[in-house]
């Protein structure tokens, strides 16, 4: 057994080959290739003379010798990350990071964060991916994102998550679709009134504005869907219909007037936005940046 020749890169990849499933996904997280991965598995089963994976299939699984190993050597991992980091400048550390973030949340708070970890941490390149809630929690909990805002209460095992604020919801269309409405009589035919935009089913937002439209009494025509808040916000700058939208996102239409809000439409519920990390995460760099998002304040909904 020659424990003396085996680096910290055998164990770096082993351990991130056990949290990401597949010697690929590990490549691409340690920025090199699936034949040099199996070449440091190689080489570490060699140094130990014991087998770490075998095949099933088209996926590799630990042995119990490699279970034990992942094991014993995660906290150990972790421990050395942070005595290292704790060492040097933290402007002064390296690596990728990956941030999923809802559209919602990439409109309200991503970039000024962004902009602050880019000066604080100018050699950590960042990639950030803007996604539904429902994908950035399976790319968190798989290992393919590092960290993720998203819409709505988060509860999972796997995840640690803290409040960042909320976002106040609110109906709007342009001048000319709140005039038009103002001139349909209430006893006007369906087809007569105007078309209102939701979110489709996949988003957190939707059941809340699925709600509010079934409470609300504007004489609306039809509930279309789209997955796309800023497509949906174009629409109705175009007079396409009424929206539920963001304040975030639309503030600047307000303030030019070229959004306004709908004459006795309901209240709409402000909905909480949410940090996520694996709560496995051990990362000391990861967990640099969670703890600086949990301190990020999305502020209070509007008051109109």
């Amino acid at each position: 057994m020659s424990i003396n020749r085996i680096a910290f890169y055998h164990l770096e990849t082993l351990l991130w080959i056990a949290r990401l499933g597949t010697f690929a996904a590990a490549a691409e997280r340690l920025n090199t290739t699936q034949p040099a991965i199996s070449a440091r598995v190689r080489e570490l089963e060699n140094h130990l003379g014991t087998v770490l994976f075998r095949r099933e299939g088209r996926t590799m699984t630990l042995t119990p010798a490699g279970r034990e190993l992942v094991r014993e050597s995660e906290p150990l991992w972790a421990r050395f990350q942070g005595v290292l980091m704790g060492c040097s400048d933290i402007a002064g550390a390296t690596g990728v990071v990956r941030i999923g973030a809802g559209e919602i949340a990439a409109a309200s708070c991503l970039p000024g964060f962004v902009a602050v970890l880019n000066r604080d941490l100018p050699r950590v390149s960042l990639d950030v991916e803007i996604a539904l809630t429902a994908d950035l929690i399976q790319q968190l909990i798989a290992g393919r994102t590092d960290i993720a805002f998203a819409a709505g209460r988060i509860a999972h095992p796997m995840l640690r998550t803290a409040p960042i604020g909320d976002v106040g919801l609110l109906w709007l269309a342009s001048p000319a679709t709140v005039a038009a409405m103002r001139k349909i009589p209430a006893d006007a035919p369906d087809t007569a009134k105007m078309p209102i935009w939701s979110l489709s089913s996949l988003s957190p937002l939707y059941n809340i504005m699925k709600e509010a439209i079934a409470a609300s009494d504007l004489g609306w025509r039809s509930v279309n869907l789209c997955n796309n808040m800023r497509t949906m916000i174009d629409i109705a700058l175009e007079g396409g219909g009424i929206g539920i939208f963001p304040h975030p996102m639309v503030r600047q239409h307000m303030a030019d007037g070229t959004l306004v809000p709908i004459p006795g439409a309901p209240a709409m519920p402000s909905v909480e936005f949410r940090v996520a990390v694996r709560a496995a995460e051990s990362d000391p760099l990861v967990l640099t940046i969670f703890d600086r998002a949990t301190e990020l304040d999305l502020g209070s909904p509007p008051k109109l």
